[in-house]
């Protein structure tokens, strides 16, 4: 039998409720109000029960402090009383050696009264009466010590990963070498012609001020050559492009946007969507200097001006932001839709995965639709895998395509190895006293690392051995990011080690070594590659037309699997350098171009 006491509060006092339980039945009765005559619910409730109680039940109408020192001393009144009772049983078990077990424990049982027969252990399933407590301590111990010493142990804090921060692309044209230029045209009857200069556009006199004034433009690049005409032709067809980081893509869809845009209307007519904040800050940046003499204005979610107690009419033509806000402004009827003319998603792959922004893409899309008369939509990024190719096709039909196979961005240009290792020390030692010490020529150098937390051990350990480098990862605060950028960029460091915050859009010329310190893997799947991340990546060095080289550090059959799915993937070898080779280690870095031949010799 159990008997349970429960007090709840109550503005004229404290009721008592009792609970009986045992294996027959259950029941509650009230015990009566603390000081009031509702006794009968207790008449079961024994005198030697009662008396353990009585001597505070008139105090639960006094202060708490009184109520909380009784409950104390009553909490240590039953522990010595319990413990007292275990050492009679045991006495008595030793005492009757032929009693049986089930005896003994009928008899415990008996002993014990409602306060402590929550506290007794459960009888042992059927099979195993003879199994002692603590039988298996030893056995126990050991898993459990295992246990604490594995790095995934649970109760430890999982490394962190960064995703790409996408507003640390280049401000300027950088031509590139680009591949073969795959067209798709969706009425092959339009005349659609490459454009050797921005005047064969038919550009504004004040469009092509600012592109030679202010961006310093001479031509188009490769890609712009290709990619304007279609934009600016009538009857100005939908685009899906894709293109290298550094190619001029963010010229191509700005130039676009201003070009549609009438200055003499004040309503939004251009519309550009940007996955993040900072990428808004930077693409209001470019619209202002490539536009700053054709008098459009530009409203973005990232000026302060547009905080969430504005609540005005948005006149500016131009309109730049992100998804979760623009769609604030279009429910809320700040930002009209029905004179747009054009609709810019950039980094349209991330803006069209499932895992990314693909619902409020989607619910823009849908808002125009209902709302605008006569729009473009242009969807560009430097990849598209092929499920979100395919999505982009469905909602941006009818739309004209250029793509450059993804293995011609980069995979051409740049020397890729593979060094296999036995341990996380090793990747450190090959850094430390093979690499940067026979590299003369190099020039500057980006390690990625998978987590923030192997980021900041490499470089202190680096840092400790007397190499001057950096650290990127996307818990530091972002005047702090951009400073370390700053200084990369202007050649004030050579070697910068840097989660995937930085695996996309940064372009510095001088990069020519890619270090792989750990795999790139998928987000939630460890096990799988990440083949875009790969290849941006790597691209971040062998940057226009130079060479470059990649070396991939290989710790255990999981990475070794990754790898070779990555060369599988793009039909791309990776040929393995073994790490005491240093004949064939020299050689690689020689015809990477990062070591002179007078030092091989």
């Amino acid at each position: 039998m159990t008997l349970q006491m429960y007090t709840h509060t109550h503005r004229f006092g404290f009721f008592f409720f009792c609970k009986r339980r045992d294996a027959r039945s259950t029941s509650r009765s009230s015990c009566g109000r603390a000081g009031g005559t509702g006794t009968g619910g207790i008449s079961w409730f024994t005198n030697r029960h009662f008396s353990h109680f009585g001597s505070f039940l008139p105090s639960v109408t006094g202060n708490s402090e009184r109520l909380q020192d009784a409950r104390a001393r009553e909490r240590e009144r039953r522990s010595i009383e319990v413990g007292t009772r275990a050492s009679t049983s045991r006495d008595a078990a030793r005492d009757e050696p032929g009693r049986s077990k089930s005896e003994r424990g009928r008899s415990g049982r008996a002993m014990s009264n409602w306060a402590d027969d929550a506290d007794e252990l459960p009888p042992p399933p059927p099979g195993f009466e003879d199994v002692k407590a603590g039988a298996h301590a030893e056995e126990i111990s050991s898993i459990a010590a295992k246990l604490s010493g594995d790095s995934t142990s649970v109760g430890t804090k999982a490394p962190t990963v960064d995703a790409p921060d996408l507003a640390l692309k280049s401000d300027g044209l950088r031509e590139e070498h680009a591949g073969e230029v795959q067209k798709t045209i969706v009425d092959p009857s339009t005349p659609y012609t490459s454009a050797k200069s921005f005047e064969d556009l038919g550009l504004s006199e004040a469009l092509l001020r600012g592109l030679y004034g202010e961006m310093k433009f001479e031509k188009p690049s490769k890609i712009q050559a290709e990619t304007l005409p279609l934009i600016l032709m009538p009857p100005n067809r939908n685009l899906i492009a894709q293109a290298h980081n550094g190619s001029g893509k963010t010229t191509c869809f700005t130039l676009g946007m201003l070009s549609r845009i009438d200055p003499n209307l004040k309503m939004p007519q251009g519309l550009m969507i940007c996955p993040t904040r900072e990428l808004v800050v930077q693409n209001v940046s470019v619209m202002e200097r490539m536009g700053k003499y054709t008098g459009i204005t530009i409203a973005s979610t990232a000026d302060p001006k547009w905080d969430n107690t504005n609540r005005n009419k948005i006149v500016d033509q131009a309109v730049i932001g992100t998804p979760g806000k623009i769609l604030r402004w279009m429910r809320e009827r700040q930002l009209a839709c029905n004179n747009m003319k054009i609709l810019v998603f950039d980094e349209a792959d991330h803006m069209m995965a499932t895992d990314g922004h693909r619902v409020d893409s989607t619910k823009i899309l849908k808002h125009l639709s209902m709302n605008a008369k006569s729009w473009q939509v242009l969807l560009f990024s430097a990849t598209f895998n092929e499920a979100v190719k395919s999505f982009a096709t469905k909602v941006v039909p009818n739309a004209n395509q250029i793509f450059i196979p993804a293995t011609e961005l980069s995979l051409d240009v740049i020397k890729q190895h593979r060094v296999v290792v036995n341990s996380v020390e090793a990747k450190d030692v090959l850094l430390k006293e093979k690499i940067f010490p026979l590299c003369d020529k190099i020039g500057q150098t980006i390690i990625f690392v998978r987590t923030r937390e192997g980021a900041r051990r490499l470089h202190s350990s680096m840092n400790a051995s007397g190499y001057k480098c950096t650290v990127i990862e996307g818990q530091m605060e972002h005047s702090d990011r951009d400073r370390v950028v700053k200084e990369f960029r202007d050649g004030l460091t050579k070697i910068l080690i840097a989660t995937d915050v930085l695996s996309r859009g940064l372009d510095v010329s001088t990069v020519t070594l890619v270090i792989n310190y750990d795999m790139p893997v998928e987000y939630h799947n460890p096990r799988s590659p990440n083949y875009e991340t790969y290849l941006h990546r790597i691209g971040r060095s062998g940057r226009f037309g130079k060479k470059g080289a990649a070396f991939n550090l290989i710790l255990g059959d999981a990475e070794r699997a990754i790898c070779d799915q990555i060369e599988l993937h793009f039909n791309h070898k990776i040929p393995e350098v073994a790490f005491n080779d240093d004949v064939t280690f020299e050689k690689v870095l020689e015809e990477a171009g990062l070591m002179s031949k007078e030092e091989a010799l």
